[in-house]
């Protein structure tokens, strides 16, 4: 099993003249100590506009700065958002990245949260995944052609030599965002890497490892011609301290997080620049469901920890991303959590990397079969509530057409979503 950090950029009011300047300087402090500890990757989410949540709307520009702070880590995208960006610039500042990070790029790709990120950059919600499966297909030719023209729904553009080019031949390798689960078997028909969020339990993790494996293997359909990248990645709620009370006291953040993630979904944002995300977190930190968050995920002593990273193991996910920058967790916190999970938990787990290298070779060559595992009882993630659950493409498209028409019954009149 391979070790991930996770960024948000997670930056709760009140704020100073310096706090993102903190902020931004405390992580890739974060992130050099990760690559001398161990660690394999180290991920960075773009967001826009979504207030205290994620200051993370530039991670290119983020990542280079650690790729020269850093000698071995793998510095991912999870993810750059398609529909809030042009193939082309993607393509060259990837190939930028990569070229100064020496090969260690990860590429993720995502559709973006919704209307409070989307609309801005002209794109409808409804529209989100047919644009991001065309960008997948109009980015991919410009990492290895010296000549690229497309002609589609959402792109269009002449023939042009894309510069420069990757280090990584032919390109680094492909992730999915799946803030969806059910897009976990997706990702494996697009034999890219699944970035998920963490399985409510051990027999969904396995159901949906096999879900993810038997497309990869029976159902390939690729959206482009790129090498296949097959690995399942989970992103956990993380704090590693010496006793569980102490681990869960020091967490807090990652309700902060939860709270943050169902409150957009919900709501969005009623007032750009004047919210208090904190202030309306502090009246539901308090609730059974806010303690309950605490109780899931990588939170805890090394033992406790070490106990539930055994389930996943069994269970074939390939990496664990931790996400402890979070709310208003210490930097002093989050850099003594990493120290303490690399010394007392990951040597365990790199012993036996091995066996788990080999398993997906055999599943790979057909050596072994897997059985066709039932999903339908795993729907959600273990992190997420009715609130929050993610509608699939189709589930998406007709709420829109719904709400429109209704609109339109009203006042006479459409509406754009």
């Amino acid at each position: 099993m391979k070790f991930g950090i996770f960024y948000e950029h997670q930056l709760p009011r009140p704020w100073s003249a310096d706090s993102e300047y903190r902020l931004l300087h405390e992580s890739l402090a974060q992130i050099e100590l990760a690559d001398g500890l161990g660690y394999d990757y180290a991920w960075e989410v773009e967001h826009h506009f979504l207030e205290e949540y994620s200051h993370s709307s530039a991670p290119e520009v983020f990542l280079g700065a650690a790729s020269q702070r850093t000698r071995r880590i793998r510095l991912g995208h999870g993810v750059i958002q398609l529909p809030t960006n042009h193939p082309i610039r993607v393509a060259e500042r990837v190939a930028t990245l990569d070229l100064l990070s020496g090969g260690r790029v990860e590429l993720g790709l995502g559709e973006a949260q919704g209307p409070v990120e989307l609309h801005p950059f002209g794109r409808r919600v409804r529209d989100k995944r047919d644009v991001w499966e065309e960008a997948v297909r109009a980015l991919i030719p410009c990492f290895t052609q010296t000549s690229v023209e497309f002609h589609g729904r959402f792109f269009d553009y002449p023939a042009r030599n894309v510069i420069p080019k990757p280090y990584q031949k032919p390109h680094p390798p492909l992730w999915v965002a799946c803030s969806n689960i059910a897009t976990i078997g997706s990702a494996g028909q697009w034999g890219m890497g699944a970035l998920g969020f963490q399985f409510v339990t051990p027999e969904a993790a396995r159901a949906w490892v096999n879900e993810y494996y038997v497309n990869l293997t029976r159902r390939l359909a690729k959206l482009a011609d790129y090498p296949t990248n097959p690995n399942i990645a989970m992103v956990s709620a993380f704090m590693c301290a010496p006793t569980d009370e102490e681990a869960q006291a020091k967490a807090a953040g990652w309700t902060f997080f939860v709270f943050c993630l169902s409150h957009y979904g919900r709501h969005g944002m009623a007032e750009p620049g004047r919210g208090d995300m904190w202030k309306l977190y502090e009246d539901w930190r308090q609730t059974p469901k806010a303690q309950e968050t605490l109780r899931a995920g990588l939170i805890g002593s090394p033992e406790t920890i070490r106990r539930r990273l055994r389930e996943f193991e069994a269970a074939h996910v390939d990496q664990v991303i931790l996400l402890n920058q979070t709310g208003r967790t210490p930097h002093g916190d989050i850099c003594s959590s990493l120290e303490l999970f690399a010394r007392e938990v990951m040597p365990e787990f790199r012993a036996r990397e091995g066996d788990q290298q080999r398993w997906k070779s055999q599943v790979l060559e057909s050596r072994i079969t897997l059985e066709q595992l039932d999903t339908s009882a795993h729907t959600v993630y273990a992190h997420q509530n009715e609130d929050i659950v993610r509608l699939t493409p189709e589930e998406l498209k007709r709420k829109m057409a719904d709400k429109e028409a209704a609109a339109a019954a009203e006042h006479g009149g459409g509406g754009d979503a």
